[in-house]
């Protein structure tokens, strides 16, 4: 080698050497498409890179990008100086606990998130792959909307996003991680996903920010107020989980993948257990025994419905969906003898467990995610009714309600229902009845089956008896008994058949465990249609 060559010589790039020098090269200018100064702020504020984001989700090693390489073909604004490549979302492919996934996270790095023809492209061709391999598909969201440099072409794209959004709906389960601020056109895609996640004081959603909210309606709002995780978990129902960090964000999903099957013909994923001794009263154990002294003697005193569905859960484990939105009412799921199952229970400690717009909405939404992906749905019921009021009745209680009547009806996974209490009016119709369709329906002794409580019961049948008694408290007191001993107990509705058996509360997860066992080849089909028509 003579002095006058240089030491480190660039390989020929017409030769092999030279060839996989240039992967490297663009690999590098790949994974770093952002500014070191995009990076540090993203880590600055808490937050992962969306490789960062990929990487813990997926199991190690596992992931398969696609379209590494592609970038923007706009050549507005100058846009042709800057053509990173991805063009600001990572795409791909890898497995969550050695299941296969979909996956897509948006790098708000590069272009701030916005999504442009070729990002939107990306997310367009995993949309299509999971959905042809009958895998789940998970977007990781944050982003500052459309391109504004692309114009229209972005508008069009996330309308082909939201399209196969829509076409993948109840074929392949779609979780959306919304883990930073998410505008305009980015809310779209995770809203018609099943299911939302965020993050506490980093994430947010909103049509329109701040600005916009103060130029044009005049209302003073802080970004959290408008559109924070807290608020979407708590007023809005738009998000299904709270996360302390974006660890627990994720951890959630994984969570979640874990109940639920890769597409809507596969079978659930079941985790391998002993059986469940089903002999009676042999089986039953201690914990079993203790709700036979959980329901409070007062039908007026609340209890914790939590404690009933861990008492029939395996390991007393319980995930809950929105859990802090419409919290009179519970969703999540839980696994009997290792097989997933949705759980919809009335919640005595909030509202006395009525059903009010957002726990119908809740509860149907949830129920008609179970029915998508054959999720078998016990239903715990202690309701007093719907909730009544001049703002219930004027925001569509009505139109609403109906929404969860419709979810049942129209539910042909199997469904039990357990009624520990009240179930009065039209909300014991509408919980999960017998008349809807439900498979096996259980009551405790505790259970009251009546049009109405007692006391409102009472107080019209009896209103001229008890204005002319003398001692009217007292004639109330023996007709409340009378009423209560004669309706508001399960021995009409078991005489009539409309709940199949009658048990003590020890007896119920023998029971249940049964009743799965029994519907796990049901086999039930609608009268054939291009879609029913729930009331939106």
């Amino acid at each position: 080698m003579s002095a006058a060559e240089p030491e480190n010589t660039a390989p020929d790039p017409h030769t092999t050497a030279g060839k996989l020098a240039e992967y490297e090269r663009r690999v590098e200018a790949a994974t770093h498409a952002g500014s070191e100064r995009a990076v540090e702020k993203q880590h600055a504020a808490g937050k992962m890179t969306a490789r960062e984001r990929i990487e813990a989700l997926l199991d190690p090693g596992s992931f398969t990008e696609l379209d590494e390489f592609a970038r923007h073909r706009s050549t507005n604004f100058g846009m042709e100086a800057r053509r990173p490549y991805g063009d600001g979302v990572v795409s791909g492919y890898g497995t969550v606990d050695g299941r296969q996934v979909c996956v897509f996270s948006q790098d708000v790095t590069v272009f701030g998130g916005s999504l442009g023809e070729v990002y939107g492209e990306k997310i367009v061709k995993v949309l299509d792959l999971a959905v042809r391999t009958g895998c789940p598909v998970i977007g990781i969201n944050e982003g500052g909307g459309a391109r504004i440099q692309e114009g229209v072409v972005s508008l069009g794209l996330y309308a082909e996003i939201f399209r196969r959004n829509v076409h993948a709906s109840g074929v392949v389960p779609q979780i959306s991680l919304v883990l930073g601020a998410a505008a305009g056109g980015h809310v779209y895609s995770p809203a018609l996903t099943d299911f939302i996640v965020m993050v506490d004081k980093t994430s947010q959603m909103f049509i329109t920010g701040p600005d916009v909210v103060k130029t044009v309606t005049g209302e003073d709002v802080t970004l959290e107020e408008l559109g924070g995780a807290r608020t979407h978990n708590t007023r809005s129902g738009v998000a299904h989980y709270l996360a302390e960090d974006e660890t627990d964000a994720l951890d959630y999903v994984k969570a979640l993948l874990a109940h639920l099957p890769s597409n809507n013909l596969d079978p659930l994923p079941v985790v391998e257990v002993a059986p469940v001794d089903v002999a009676l009263p042999e089986a039953l154990t201690e914990a079993d025994r203790e709700l036979d002294t959980f329901i409070p003697d007062s039908p007026n005193t609340p209890y914790d419905m939590h404690t009933v569905l861990t008492h029939v859960l395996d390991d007393e484990e319980f995930l809950e969906v929105q859990a802090l939105w419409a919290p009179n009412i519970l969703v999540g799921f839980g696994r009997v003898e290792g097989r997933p199952v949705g759980v919809v229970a009335n919640q005595p400690t909030q509202l006395a467990g009525t059903l009010d717009i957002d726990a119908s909405e809740k509860a149907a939404r949830f129920v008609r995610t179970c029915d998508a992906f054959n999720i078998p749905v016990l239903t715990f019921v202690d309701v007093p009714g719907f909730l009544p009021g001049t703002s219930q009745e004027w925001d569509g209680i009505i139109r609403r309600g109906a929404k969860l009547l419709y979810a049942y009806a129209e539910a042909t996974v199997p469904l039990i229902t357990v009624i520990t209490r009240k179930a009065y009016g039209g909300a014991y119709d509408v919980m999960g009845s017998k008349h809807l369709g439900a498979d096996v329906n259980l009551a405790w002794p505790t259970a009251q089956i009546a049009v109405m409580g007692a006391q409102g019961a009472v107080g019209l049948l009896y209103r001229r008896e008890l204005a002319a008694a003398e001692d009217p408290e007292g004639l109330r007191a023996e007709l409340v008994t009378e009423y209560e001993d004669t309706l508001a107990n399960p021995w009409v509705a078991a005489d009539r058949g409309y709940v199949d058996a009658v048990i003590p509360p020890s007896h119920t997860r023998v029971h249940v465990v049964r009743a799965l066992r029994l519907l796990a080849n049901k086999r039930q089909t609608l009268p054939p249609k291009k879609h029913g028509n729930i009331p939106l």
